[in-house]
């Protein structure tokens, strides 16, 4: 579930990002905080209010496999997997529009040779002189080898039935659940239980979160489209 983080020290960002950004002009408010990023091998990018690349640093181009000529003047959610893109654009757009100051949430992003790598994104407001957004500021944090490596052995792991596989495989391709309802041959009721089932046993309370989850423990297949359940998750 996306939270809305400014009071709560940005979460898992460094303590010392402000609450607000403000006043000072925009380049500033970016510029001063671009070294607090390098150190700490977070992902930041720069984003004007159409939600284009403006800059980013050295982490965005090497975690994301892009240049800098690809990504400067590019929709930052053509970077994102199908499966988040919407929801991620969503809250983005909020931030323009003033609806809230900064939020966080989990993201896959894809890559130019189709593989994926999952993270938290921070998405947060930096305002003009007057008032208005004139930016928005994105700290991706990828998930780490440690966090990969602590995924379940596969002996545990079967935790969907062959239906769930089916349904988690449509959520990740961003198919609607009457879809999926009509070719699974299920109601559309049907296919909420299920989608709720696998929320539990992930530990998430929203589709994207699920996605994300289910990349990070390995149970949907990297660089694969259509989205595909590995066999060994399957009971």
């Amino acid at each position: 579930m996306a939270r809305d983080i400014a009071g709560e020290g940005i979460g898992r960002v460094p303590a010392e990002l402000p609450k607000r950004w403000s006043p000072a002009p925009l380049s500033r408010q970016v510029d001063l905080y671009k070294p607090l990023f390098e150190r700490s091998g977070m992902c930041m990018a720069n984003l004007d209010p159409e939600l284009r690349v403006r800059d980013a640093n050295a982490d965005f181009f090497r975690q994301f496999g892009r240049r800098s000529a690809t990504v400067h003047g590019r929709r930052f959610q053509d970077f994102l997997h199908p499966s988040v893109e919407s929801n991620l654009r969503r809250q983005l757009s909020r931030l323009v529009d003033g609806q809230r100051t900064s939020f966080g949430d989990r993201m896959v992003a894809m890559r130019p040779d189709g593989t994926v790598f999952t993270g938290e994104l921070t998405g947060i407001a930096a305002h003009a002189p007057d008032g208005r957004v004139g930016a928005v500021v994105v700290v991706v944090r990828p998930e780490t080898d440690d966090q990969r490596d602590a995924r379940p052995p596969v002996d545990q792991a079967k935790i969907l039935t062959d239906l769930d596989a089916r349904i988690l495989e449509g959520v990740a391709a961003g198919v609607s659940a009457v879809e999926m309802a009509s070719r699974l041959y299920l109601s559309r009721q049907g296919v909420e239980y299920h989608v709720s089932t696998m929320f539990r046993k992930l530990g998430v309370s929203n589709r994207p979160a699920l996605v994300s989850k289910a990349y990070s423990m390995g149970i949907l297949s990297v660089g694969c489209w259509p989205p595909r359940v590995l066999p060994e998750y399957v009971k």
